[in-house]
Protein backbone atom coordinates (compact mmCIF):
# COMPACT_ATOMS: atom_id res chain seq x y z
CA UNK A 1 0.00 0.00 0.00
CA UNK A 2 1.36 3.55 -1.08
CA UNK A 3 2.03 5.72 1.70
CA UNK A 4 -0.05 9.21 1.74
CA UNK A 5 1.56 12.26 1.33
CA UNK A 6 1.57 12.97 5.02
CA UNK A 7 3.01 9.71 5.90
CA UNK A 8 5.45 10.10 3.29
CA UNK A 9 7.15 13.37 4.50
CA UNK A 10 7.14 11.43 7.94
CA UNK A 11 8.95 8.33 6.94
CA UNK A 12 11.43 10.94 5.56
CA UNK A 13 12.10 12.37 8.55
CA UNK A 14 11.97 9.82 10.76
CA UNK A 15 14.55 8.12 8.30
CA UNK A 16 16.82 11.39 8.74
CA UNK A 17 16.81 10.87 12.74
CA UNK A 18 17.84 7.49 12.10
CA UNK A 19 20.76 8.46 10.27
CA UNK A 20 21.83 11.44 12.46
CA UNK A 21 21.46 9.09 15.29
CA UNK A 22 23.13 6.10 14.03
CA UNK A 23 25.98 8.03 13.33
CA UNK A 24 28.81 8.88 16.69
CA UNK A 25 30.20 11.32 15.20
CA UNK A 26 27.54 13.37 13.36
CA UNK A 27 27.13 13.40 9.67
CA UNK A 28 27.90 16.48 7.18
CA UNK A 29 25.78 17.90 4.47
CA UNK A 30 27.33 15.99 1.83
CA UNK A 31 26.98 12.35 3.88
CA UNK A 32 23.55 13.05 4.49
CA UNK A 33 22.35 13.76 0.47
CA UNK A 34 24.55 10.58 -0.18
CA UNK A 35 23.00 8.74 2.80
CA UNK A 36 18.89 9.76 2.29
CA UNK A 37 19.02 9.91 -1.32
CA UNK A 38 16.44 13.26 -0.79
CA UNK A 39 16.32 15.89 -2.97
CA UNK A 40 18.52 19.11 -1.55
CA UNK A 41 15.64 20.90 -1.01
CA UNK A 42 12.71 18.28 0.79
CA UNK A 43 16.31 17.25 2.97
CA UNK A 44 17.46 20.95 3.70
CA UNK A 45 12.97 21.20 4.98
CA UNK A 46 13.17 18.30 6.83
CA UNK A 47 16.31 19.40 9.20
CA UNK A 48 15.71 23.15 9.58
CA UNK A 49 12.13 21.81 10.70
CA UNK A 50 14.24 18.92 13.03
CA UNK A 51 16.68 21.70 14.16
CA UNK A 52 13.58 24.20 14.86
CA UNK A 53 12.44 21.51 17.11
CA UNK A 54 15.08 20.69 18.98
CA UNK A 55 15.19 17.12 17.73
CA UNK A 56 18.60 17.88 15.37
CA UNK A 57 21.13 20.43 16.61
CA UNK A 58 24.37 21.33 14.40
CA UNK A 59 27.70 21.87 15.60
CA UNK A 60 28.98 24.75 14.07
CA UNK A 61 32.70 24.00 14.70
CA UNK A 62 32.62 20.58 12.56
CA UNK A 63 30.01 21.39 10.78
CA UNK A 64 27.79 18.45 11.50
CA UNK A 65 24.85 17.48 12.71
CA UNK A 66 23.93 15.63 15.68
CA UNK A 67 20.82 14.28 17.28
CA UNK A 68 19.37 17.03 20.05
CA UNK A 69 19.10 17.42 23.19
CA UNK A 70 15.59 17.74 22.97
CA UNK A 71 15.00 14.00 21.68
CA UNK A 72 17.42 12.88 24.92
CA UNK A 73 14.65 14.92 26.93
CA UNK A 74 11.97 12.78 25.44
CA UNK A 75 12.96 9.51 26.21
CA UNK A 76 13.76 10.42 30.15
CA UNK A 77 10.23 11.90 30.47
CA UNK A 78 8.76 8.85 28.51
CA UNK A 79 10.09 6.74 31.30
CA UNK A 80 9.09 9.18 34.20
CA UNK A 81 12.40 9.52 35.84
CA UNK A 82 13.88 13.08 34.93
CA UNK A 83 14.94 13.30 38.93
CA UNK A 84 16.61 9.67 38.46
CA UNK A 85 18.63 11.01 35.86
CA UNK A 86 19.48 14.40 37.87
CA UNK A 87 20.13 12.66 40.98
CA UNK A 88 22.11 10.11 39.15
CA UNK A 89 24.39 12.27 37.55
CA UNK A 90 27.22 13.08 39.87
CA UNK A 91 27.49 9.15 40.88
CA UNK A 92 27.88 8.52 37.48
CA UNK A 93 31.14 10.75 37.11
CA UNK A 94 32.47 9.40 40.90
CA UNK A 95 31.90 5.80 39.77
CA UNK A 96 33.82 6.78 36.39
CA UNK A 97 36.49 8.75 38.40
CA UNK A 98 37.00 5.72 40.80
CA UNK A 99 37.00 2.88 38.30
CA UNK A 100 38.62 4.79 34.97
CA UNK A 101 35.42 2.32 33.64
CA UNK A 102 32.15 3.08 31.87
CA UNK A 103 29.73 3.87 34.36
CA UNK A 104 25.41 3.66 33.46
CA UNK A 105 22.05 4.27 34.12
CA UNK A 106 19.43 2.18 33.26
CA UNK A 107 15.91 1.29 34.28
CA UNK A 108 13.30 -1.78 33.78
CA UNK A 109 11.85 -1.82 30.04
CA UNK A 110 9.08 -4.24 30.09
CA UNK A 111 10.82 -8.10 30.09
CA UNK A 112 14.36 -5.77 29.31
CA UNK A 113 16.74 -2.80 30.76
CA UNK A 114 17.42 0.30 28.87
CA UNK A 115 19.90 2.17 29.06
CA UNK A 116 19.76 6.12 30.26
CA UNK A 117 22.15 7.82 30.85
CA UNK A 118 26.67 7.08 30.58
CA UNK A 119 29.41 8.50 31.59
CA UNK A 120 32.45 6.99 29.08
CA UNK A 121 35.49 6.03 30.61
CA UNK A 122 38.84 6.82 30.66
CA UNK A 123 40.20 4.46 28.59
CA UNK A 124 40.81 4.43 25.14
CA UNK A 125 38.88 0.18 24.87
CA UNK A 126 36.10 1.08 27.08
CA UNK A 127 32.71 -0.34 26.64
CA UNK A 128 30.34 1.97 25.32
CA UNK A 129 26.83 0.52 25.22
CA UNK A 130 24.47 3.04 23.23
CA UNK A 131 22.00 5.10 25.17
CA UNK A 132 18.36 3.80 24.38
CA UNK A 133 19.98 0.24 23.38
CA UNK A 134 17.37 -2.30 24.94
CA UNK A 135 19.67 -5.35 26.97
CA UNK A 136 18.48 -8.40 28.48
CA UNK A 137 17.30 -9.26 32.00
CA UNK A 138 18.97 -12.30 32.83
CA UNK A 139 22.62 -11.82 31.79
CA UNK A 140 23.11 -8.27 32.59
CA UNK A 141 24.24 -6.79 35.45
CA UNK A 142 21.48 -3.89 35.95
CA UNK A 143 18.78 -6.78 35.08
CA UNK A 144 19.90 -8.76 37.74
CA UNK A 145 20.31 -6.15 40.26
CA UNK A 146 16.53 -4.69 39.37
CA UNK A 147 15.11 -8.25 39.41
CA UNK A 148 16.73 -9.06 42.87
CA UNK A 149 14.64 -5.84 44.59
CA UNK A 150 11.41 -6.18 42.47
CA UNK A 151 8.16 -7.06 44.04
CA UNK A 152 8.06 -11.49 44.57
CA UNK A 153 5.30 -11.32 42.02
CA UNK A 154 6.45 -8.95 39.64
CA UNK A 155 9.90 -10.56 39.56
CA UNK A 156 8.22 -14.21 39.00
CA UNK A 157 6.69 -12.85 36.36
CA UNK A 158 9.27 -11.62 34.58
CA UNK A 159 11.18 -14.71 35.21
CA UNK A 160 8.59 -16.70 33.23
CA UNK A 161 8.21 -14.12 30.26
CA UNK A 162 11.73 -13.84 29.06
CA UNK A 163 13.71 -16.16 26.77
CA UNK A 164 16.77 -17.34 28.49
CA UNK A 165 18.83 -17.33 25.18
CA UNK A 166 22.57 -18.04 25.65
CA UNK A 167 24.50 -14.88 24.50
CA UNK A 168 28.19 -16.43 25.12
CA UNK A 169 29.23 -19.63 27.16
CA UNK A 170 28.91 -17.50 30.11
CA UNK A 171 24.94 -16.89 29.61
CA UNK A 172 22.66 -18.18 32.66
CA UNK A 173 20.06 -20.04 30.59
CA UNK A 174 18.04 -21.70 33.49
CA UNK A 175 15.60 -19.86 35.63
CA UNK A 176 16.45 -21.77 39.30
CA UNK A 177 19.97 -21.18 38.63
CA UNK A 178 19.44 -17.27 37.56
CA UNK A 179 16.59 -17.43 41.31
CA UNK A 180 19.84 -18.71 42.97
CA UNK A 181 21.73 -15.48 41.40
CA UNK A 182 19.08 -12.90 42.38
CA UNK A 183 18.90 -14.57 46.10
CA UNK A 184 22.81 -14.01 46.36
CA UNK A 185 22.53 -10.39 44.89
CA UNK A 186 19.67 -9.27 47.27
CA UNK A 187 21.70 -10.32 49.89
CA UNK A 188 25.00 -8.38 48.80
CA UNK A 189 23.41 -5.32 47.40
CA UNK A 190 24.86 -6.35 43.93
CA UNK A 191 25.16 -8.04 40.79
CA UNK A 192 27.74 -9.05 38.71
CA UNK A 193 27.90 -10.12 34.77
CA UNK A 194 30.81 -12.12 34.18
CA UNK A 195 31.11 -12.14 30.68
CA UNK A 196 27.29 -13.48 30.32
CA UNK A 197 26.32 -10.91 27.22
CA UNK A 198 29.55 -10.34 25.59
CA UNK A 199 32.77 -12.30 25.72
CA UNK A 200 35.43 -9.84 27.11
CA UNK A 201 33.33 -7.90 28.95
CA UNK A 202 31.96 -7.68 32.83
CA UNK A 203 30.31 -5.43 34.90
CA UNK A 204 29.04 -4.88 38.36
CA UNK A 205 25.68 -3.44 39.03
CA UNK A 206 23.44 -2.51 42.04
CA UNK A 207 20.05 -1.45 42.55
CA UNK A 208 18.73 2.06 43.07
CA UNK A 209 15.43 2.08 45.83
CA UNK A 210 13.38 5.50 46.45
CA UNK A 211 12.52 5.93 50.18
CA UNK A 212 9.47 4.22 49.60
CA UNK A 213 11.34 0.56 48.69
CA UNK A 214 10.01 0.90 44.75
CA UNK A 215 12.73 0.03 42.54
CA UNK A 216 13.80 2.89 40.58
CA UNK A 217 16.80 1.61 38.20
CA UNK A 218 20.20 0.49 38.83
CA UNK A 219 23.82 2.00 38.25
CA UNK A 220 26.78 -0.38 36.69
CA UNK A 221 30.14 0.06 36.08
CA UNK A 222 31.58 -2.35 32.96
CA UNK A 223 35.02 -2.27 31.22
CA UNK A 224 37.49 -4.99 29.53
CA UNK A 225 37.32 -8.67 31.14
CA UNK A 226 41.22 -8.29 32.06
CA UNK A 227 40.78 -4.74 33.69
CA UNK A 228 37.91 -5.97 35.58
CA UNK A 229 39.05 -8.94 36.58
CA UNK A 230 35.77 -10.99 39.02
CA UNK A 231 38.22 -9.89 42.39
CA UNK A 232 37.83 -6.52 41.43
CA UNK A 233 34.00 -6.54 40.88
CA UNK A 234 33.24 -7.80 44.24
CA UNK A 235 35.63 -4.92 46.05
CA UNK A 236 33.80 -2.64 43.64
CA UNK A 237 30.47 -4.15 44.67
CA UNK A 238 29.55 -2.07 47.87
CA UNK A 239 31.06 1.15 46.17
CA UNK A 240 28.15 0.36 44.01
CA UNK A 241 25.86 -0.53 46.17
CA UNK A 242 26.51 2.89 48.72
CA UNK A 243 26.12 4.96 45.25
CA UNK A 244 22.72 3.36 44.46
CA UNK A 245 21.86 4.10 47.89
CA UNK A 246 22.70 7.60 47.63
CA UNK A 247 20.61 8.44 44.32
CA UNK A 248 17.84 6.25 45.60
CA UNK A 249 17.71 8.89 48.98
CA UNK A 250 16.91 11.90 46.47
CA UNK A 251 14.43 10.64 44.95
CA UNK A 252 10.69 11.43 46.09
CA UNK A 253 9.01 8.12 47.84
CA UNK A 254 5.24 7.37 47.90
CA UNK A 255 5.30 7.36 51.31
CA UNK A 256 7.55 9.82 52.68
CA UNK A 257 5.81 13.35 53.66
CA UNK A 258 7.62 16.35 52.48
CA UNK A 259 7.24 19.22 54.78
CA UNK A 260 9.24 22.70 55.02
CA UNK A 261 6.72 25.38 56.94
CA UNK A 262 5.74 26.48 60.28
CA UNK A 263 9.66 27.49 61.19
CA UNK A 264 10.87 29.86 62.85
CA UNK A 265 13.38 31.44 65.18
CA UNK A 266 12.88 31.53 68.97
CA UNK A 267 16.36 33.05 70.04
CA UNK A 268 17.14 36.35 68.97
CA UNK A 269 20.60 35.71 69.37
CA UNK A 270 22.97 33.23 67.37
CA UNK A 271 25.05 30.20 68.86
CA UNK A 272 28.22 29.53 67.42
CA UNK A 273 27.62 25.99 67.68
CA UNK A 274 23.75 25.50 69.52
CA UNK A 275 23.06 21.73 71.14
CA UNK A 276 22.22 19.47 73.48
CA UNK A 277 18.16 20.74 73.66
CA UNK A 278 15.97 18.94 76.13
CA UNK A 279 12.98 19.74 77.67
CA UNK A 280 12.02 20.51 81.24
CA UNK A 281 8.28 19.61 82.74
CA UNK A 282 9.26 20.74 85.74
CA UNK A 283 10.47 24.42 84.26
CA UNK A 284 8.00 24.32 81.44
CA UNK A 285 11.10 25.46 79.20
CA UNK A 286 13.71 24.34 76.78
CA UNK A 287 17.25 24.05 77.78
CA UNK A 288 19.85 23.98 75.24
CA UNK A 289 24.02 25.27 75.31
CA UNK A 290 26.11 27.36 73.03
CA UNK A 291 29.20 24.62 73.50
CA UNK A 292 32.05 26.99 71.92
CA UNK A 293 30.71 30.47 74.01
CA UNK A 294 30.46 28.27 76.59
CA UNK A 295 26.60 29.14 78.44
CA UNK A 296 23.63 27.54 79.36
CA UNK A 297 20.33 28.92 77.54
CA UNK A 298 16.38 28.36 78.50
CA UNK A 299 14.00 29.12 76.41
CA UNK A 300 10.52 29.93 78.16
CA UNK A 301 8.26 30.12 75.25
CA UNK A 302 8.90 33.91 75.46
CA UNK A 303 12.15 34.98 76.12
CA UNK A 304 15.41 32.95 75.09
CA UNK A 305 18.22 33.92 78.20
CA UNK A 306 21.40 32.68 79.73
CA UNK A 307 21.32 30.69 82.99
CA UNK A 308 24.68 30.18 83.30
CA UNK A 309 27.90 30.86 81.40
CA UNK A 310 30.47 28.40 81.82
CA UNK A 311 34.74 28.54 81.51
CA UNK A 312 35.57 25.45 79.29
CA UNK A 313 33.65 23.98 75.90
CA UNK A 314 30.95 22.04 76.69
CA UNK A 315 31.10 18.67 75.15
CA UNK A 316 27.60 17.20 76.71
CA UNK A 317 24.39 18.35 78.76
CA UNK A 318 21.33 16.07 80.08
CA UNK A 319 18.34 17.14 81.96
CA UNK A 320 17.29 14.79 84.51
CA UNK A 321 14.83 15.73 86.99
CA UNK A 322 14.82 19.30 87.54
CA UNK A 323 18.74 19.59 86.86
CA UNK A 324 21.27 19.71 83.98
CA UNK A 325 24.05 17.77 84.59
CA UNK A 326 27.21 19.37 82.48
CA UNK A 327 30.29 17.42 81.07
CA UNK A 328 32.81 20.21 80.13
CA UNK A 329 36.07 18.20 78.64
CA UNK A 330 35.74 15.50 81.68
CA UNK A 331 35.05 18.31 83.80
CA UNK A 332 31.30 17.54 85.11
CA UNK A 333 29.00 19.27 86.91
CA UNK A 334 25.14 19.78 88.33
CA UNK A 335 23.38 23.66 86.87
CA UNK A 336 20.26 24.10 89.22
CA UNK A 337 17.99 26.64 87.60
CA UNK A 338 19.53 29.30 89.05
CA UNK A 339 22.34 28.75 87.50
CA UNK A 340 24.42 27.45 90.27
CA UNK A 341 26.88 25.56 89.59
CA UNK A 342 27.80 22.56 91.63
CA UNK A 343 30.98 20.21 90.91
CA UNK A 344 30.52 16.36 90.81
CA UNK A 345 32.75 14.18 93.24
CA UNK A 346 35.85 12.82 91.42
CA UNK A 347 35.43 9.69 93.13
CA UNK A 348 32.67 8.56 90.82
CA UNK A 349 32.64 7.06 88.01
CA UNK A 350 31.03 9.73 86.26
CA UNK A 351 34.22 11.41 86.37
CA UNK A 352 36.37 8.54 84.26
CA UNK A 353 36.46 10.28 80.81
CA UNK A 354 35.70 7.08 79.08
CA UNK A 355 32.62 7.05 80.05
CA UNK A 356 30.10 9.37 78.07
CA UNK A 357 26.88 10.21 79.53
CA UNK A 358 24.16 9.84 76.70
CA UNK A 359 20.72 9.73 78.46
CA UNK A 360 18.54 9.52 81.34
CA UNK A 361 15.72 7.56 81.43
CA UNK A 362 12.31 7.79 82.93
CA UNK A 363 13.52 6.89 86.49
CA UNK A 364 16.39 9.16 86.36
CA UNK A 365 19.14 6.88 86.18
CA UNK A 366 21.77 8.05 83.58
CA UNK A 367 23.10 5.30 80.76
CA UNK A 368 26.29 6.28 79.30
CA UNK A 369 28.40 4.16 76.52
CA UNK A 370 32.16 3.44 77.20
CA UNK A 371 34.57 2.20 74.57
CA UNK A 372 36.27 -1.38 75.31
CA UNK A 373 39.95 -1.20 74.56
CA UNK A 374 40.31 -4.83 74.60
CA UNK A 375 38.47 -5.42 71.26
CA UNK A 376 37.61 -1.95 70.17
CA UNK A 377 33.84 -2.31 70.41
CA UNK A 378 31.44 0.01 72.78
CA UNK A 379 29.70 -1.04 75.63
CA UNK A 380 26.11 0.98 76.85
CA UNK A 381 25.07 0.61 79.74
CA UNK A 382 23.57 2.28 83.15
CA UNK A 383 25.32 4.55 86.23
CA UNK A 384 24.07 1.93 89.02
CA UNK A 385 25.30 2.53 93.07
CA UNK A 386 28.54 4.72 93.97
CA UNK A 387 28.69 5.73 90.28
CA UNK A 388 29.47 2.13 88.96
CA UNK A 389 28.95 1.10 85.42
CA UNK A 390 26.68 -1.67 84.34
CA UNK A 391 27.09 -2.99 80.81
CA UNK A 392 23.62 -3.91 79.24
CA UNK A 393 24.51 -3.81 75.49
CA UNK A 394 27.78 -4.22 72.83
CA UNK A 395 28.27 -2.85 69.87
CA UNK A 396 30.65 -2.50 67.09
CA UNK A 397 30.34 1.68 66.86
CA UNK A 398 30.15 4.73 68.49
CA UNK A 399 26.52 5.76 69.76
CA UNK A 400 25.92 9.99 69.58
CA UNK A 401 22.14 9.62 71.17
CA UNK A 402 19.84 7.76 72.86
CA UNK A 403 16.23 7.75 73.97
CA UNK A 404 14.33 5.42 75.86
CA UNK A 405 10.64 4.16 74.87
CA UNK A 406 7.77 5.32 76.81
CA UNK A 407 7.56 1.35 78.47
CA UNK A 408 10.99 1.30 79.46
CA UNK A 409 11.81 -1.85 78.25
CA UNK A 410 14.32 -0.51 75.29
CA UNK A 411 15.44 2.26 73.22
CA UNK A 412 16.55 3.81 70.15
CA UNK A 413 20.19 4.43 69.25
CA UNK A 414 21.65 6.10 66.22
CA UNK A 415 25.58 6.04 64.87
CA UNK A 416 26.21 9.05 62.56
CA UNK A 417 29.05 7.22 61.57
CA UNK A 418 27.42 4.50 59.25
CA UNK A 419 24.08 6.45 59.43
CA UNK A 420 22.77 3.60 61.53
CA UNK A 421 19.05 3.60 63.94
CA UNK A 422 19.74 1.09 66.23
CA UNK A 423 16.77 -0.51 68.55
CA UNK A 424 18.17 -1.51 71.94
CA UNK A 425 16.46 -4.48 74.20
CA UNK A 426 16.62 -4.97 77.81
CA UNK A 427 17.26 -8.27 78.97
CA UNK A 428 13.87 -10.38 79.88
CA UNK A 429 13.26 -13.26 81.60
CA UNK A 430 12.41 -15.29 78.28
CA UNK A 431 15.32 -13.35 76.23
CA UNK A 432 18.36 -12.14 76.54
CA UNK A 433 19.07 -8.21 75.90
CA UNK A 434 19.74 -7.54 72.04
CA UNK A 435 20.83 -5.12 69.26
CA UNK A 436 18.97 -4.89 66.25
CA UNK A 437 19.87 -2.38 63.05
CA UNK A 438 16.23 -0.57 62.49
CA UNK A 439 17.22 1.39 59.35
CA UNK A 440 20.04 3.07 57.99
CA UNK A 441 20.41 6.92 55.82
CA UNK A 442 23.23 7.07 53.01
CA UNK A 443 25.99 9.15 53.78
CA UNK A 444 24.68 11.49 51.19
CA UNK A 445 21.42 12.39 52.91
CA UNK A 446 23.18 13.62 56.04
CA UNK A 447 24.70 12.80 59.09
CA UNK A 448 22.15 11.32 61.69
CA UNK A 449 22.14 14.20 64.85
CA UNK A 450 20.21 14.32 68.01
CA UNK A 451 17.31 11.97 68.72
CA UNK A 452 13.48 12.34 70.16
CA UNK A 453 10.55 10.13 70.40
CA UNK A 454 7.10 10.58 70.30
CA UNK A 455 3.79 9.17 71.59
CA UNK A 456 2.60 7.13 68.52
CA UNK A 457 6.49 5.33 67.68
CA UNK A 458 7.76 7.70 65.70
CA UNK A 459 11.65 8.45 65.64
CA UNK A 460 13.09 11.82 64.98
CA UNK A 461 16.79 12.73 64.08
CA UNK A 462 18.52 15.05 62.37
CA UNK A 463 20.83 14.91 59.29
CA UNK A 464 23.62 17.69 59.48
CA UNK A 465 24.54 18.69 56.21
CA UNK A 466 21.20 17.28 54.82
CA UNK A 467 19.37 20.25 55.81
CA UNK A 468 16.43 18.71 57.23
CA UNK A 469 14.58 16.09 59.60
CA UNK A 470 13.11 12.49 59.38
CA UNK A 471 11.29 10.52 61.43
CA UNK A 472 11.33 7.14 61.46
CA UNK A 473 7.91 4.53 61.54
CA UNK A 474 8.78 1.89 63.72
CA UNK A 475 9.37 -0.73 61.06
CA UNK A 476 12.23 1.95 60.30
CA UNK A 477 10.98 3.55 57.19
CA UNK A 478 11.25 7.36 56.63
CA UNK A 479 7.22 8.52 56.70
CA UNK A 480 8.30 11.59 57.47
CA UNK A 481 10.79 14.10 55.59
CA UNK A 482 11.27 18.11 56.98
CA UNK A 483 13.19 20.58 55.22
CA UNK A 484 15.38 23.27 57.51
CA UNK A 485 16.54 26.73 56.57
CA UNK A 486 19.61 25.46 57.83
CA UNK A 487 22.18 22.99 56.89
CA UNK A 488 23.37 21.77 60.04
CA UNK A 489 20.80 20.63 62.72
CA UNK A 490 22.95 19.18 66.04
CA UNK A 491 19.81 18.02 68.15
CA UNK A 492 16.53 18.17 68.93
CA UNK A 493 14.31 18.06 71.49
CA UNK A 494 10.15 17.81 71.50
CA UNK A 495 8.14 19.33 73.31
CA UNK A 496 4.13 19.81 74.29
CA UNK A 497 2.35 22.57 72.64
CA UNK A 498 -1.08 24.25 72.70
CA UNK A 499 -2.13 22.14 69.53
CA UNK A 500 -0.21 18.93 70.16
CA UNK A 501 3.37 19.23 70.08
CA UNK A 502 6.33 21.24 68.50
CA UNK A 503 10.42 20.13 67.74
CA UNK A 504 13.20 22.54 68.77
CA UNK A 505 16.26 22.37 66.56
CA UNK A 506 19.73 23.62 66.98
CA UNK A 507 21.85 24.55 64.81
CA UNK A 508 25.76 24.66 63.72
CA UNK A 509 26.69 28.06 63.06
CA UNK A 510 30.71 28.30 64.02
CA UNK A 511 31.86 25.62 60.78
CA UNK A 512 29.68 27.64 57.99
CA UNK A 513 30.88 29.35 55.28
CA UNK A 514 30.32 32.45 54.43
CA UNK A 515 28.58 31.51 51.40
CA UNK A 516 26.19 29.24 53.22
CA UNK A 517 25.48 31.93 56.14
CA UNK A 518 24.44 33.84 53.29
CA UNK A 519 21.45 31.45 52.18
CA UNK A 520 20.99 30.17 56.06
CA UNK A 521 21.18 32.98 57.91
CA UNK A 522 19.69 31.38 60.84
CA UNK A 523 22.17 28.97 60.94
CA UNK A 524 23.28 29.07 65.39
CA UNK A 525 19.58 29.75 66.47
CA UNK A 526 17.27 27.66 68.12
CA UNK A 527 14.46 26.97 65.63
CA UNK A 528 10.86 26.09 66.72
CA UNK A 529 9.27 23.71 64.67
CA UNK A 530 5.65 23.04 64.38
CA UNK A 531 4.38 19.89 63.38
CA UNK A 532 1.38 19.24 61.18
CA UNK A 533 -1.94 18.99 62.66
CA UNK A 534 -2.48 15.26 63.59
CA UNK A 535 0.91 14.82 64.02
CA UNK A 536 2.61 13.89 66.63
CA UNK A 537 2.65 14.12 70.21
CA UNK A 538 5.51 14.43 72.61
CA UNK A 539 5.77 11.54 74.90
CA UNK A 540 4.67 11.85 78.76
CA UNK A 541 7.79 12.31 80.71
Amino acid sequence: MALGEGTASLDKALGVLDLIGAARQGMTNAELLDSARLPKTTLYRILATLVERGLVRRDPVKRVYRLGFRYLELVRNAYLMPDLVAAASSELRSLRDLTGETSYLAVLDGASVLSLERCDGAHSQRSSAALGQSKPLHCTGQGKAILSRLAPEERDALLKAITYDALTPHTITDRRRLQIELAITAARGYAIDDEEIVTGVRCVAAPILDPAGKVRGALSVAGPAYRLSVARLELLGPELAEAGRRVGSQLAGNRTRIESDGIEPVSENWAFHGAYPCWSSAHRCLYWADTLAPAIRCFDGVEDRIVAQLDAPITAMHLFGDRLFVDQQGQRAWIERDGTIERMDDATAWSDPAIRILCADQSMRAWAIMRDKRDESYRIGEIVDQGRFKSHWRIGESIEAMAFTRDGTGAYAIAPDSGTLYRLRKAESSRAASVRRVASMPKGSGRLTGLALDAQGGIWTGLKDGWSLVRFAEDGNVDTLKSLPIAAPTGIALAPSENGSVLYVTSDRHLQSLELLNSAPWSGQLLRVRLASGGSEIADD
